[in-house]
């Protein structure tokens, strides 16, 4: 699999199709994320403390992703007899209702497909010396772009709010032709983008803030 030819996936690629068995069943990935939005991230083992804690949290915020119209899809170098197993303990542990499917990668052919590999960290191998993925995530718009990636190591839980906030900043940005400064949450202002004049600002946007000639906020509401 090292050896298979695999292009170097950037913001603004399209996202690999694959075919793989998950906890609901075969998928066709391109097929599965339809007409919506998607998030797929990796986690390195069932049945691992951080693991569970993350994948609990992503099923208590699943309703809050399906109202953005974003499907949730896991991955793990696991069988689907795993998976099915320790979705029991993460809604024991967590108190969810895990509905997600979970991607079964015992031969990393999707985790190399899409670069979720721990080569550095010898130490995060499995009884076969194969490394584990990643906490890898792929935000995946409606034309199979990929939008957003982040990676953290095996040792650092991820944020699943954060995750949440960056869909809705992209989606924001794509509905209404605006940017997102820091620390952005759906009705804080937003920033109009150097390439629109104050004047055609005002005409689309209504009030412009000018801070700087570069620098203009606007507010368009939550949705």
């Amino acid at each position: 699999m090292a050896n298979e030819q695999r292009v170097p996936l950037r913001l603004g690629s399209t996202a690999p199709n694959f075919q793989a068995q998950t906890s609901n069943g075969p998928i066709d990935f391109h097929e599965f994320i339809g007409d919506s939005w998607a998030v797929l991230f990796s986690h390195p083992d069932d049945f691992t403390p951080i693991c569970t804690t993350e994948l609990g949290a992503f099923a208590k915020l699943e309703p809050e992703f399906a109202r953005l119209g974003v499907k949730l899809i896991g991955l793990s170098a696991n069988t689907v007899d795993s998976h099915h197993v320790w979705i029991k303990d993460i809604d024991e542990v967590t108190g969810s209702n895990l509905t997600f499917p979970i991607i079964a990668d015992a031969d990393r052919k999707v985790a190399y497909l899409y670069d979720m590999l721990d080569y550095d960290d010898i130490t995060n191998v499995d009884q076969k010396g194969l490394p584990f993925t990643v906490r890898t995530v792929f935000v995946i718009d409606p034309k199979k772009k990929i939008r957003l990636t982040l990676a953290y190591p095996a040792s650092t839980g991820r944020n699943t709010a954060e995750i949440l906030r960056v869909v809705q900043a992209l989606q924001t940005t794509d509905k209404k032709g605006v940017t997102t400064p820091i620390n952005w949450l759906p009705g804080d202002d937003v920033v109009v983008p150097p390439t629109v004049s104050t004047e055609d600002a005002k005409k689309k946007f209504g009030e412009i803030r000018e801070v700087k000639p570069y620098l203009r906020f606007t507010n368009v509401g939550k949705d």
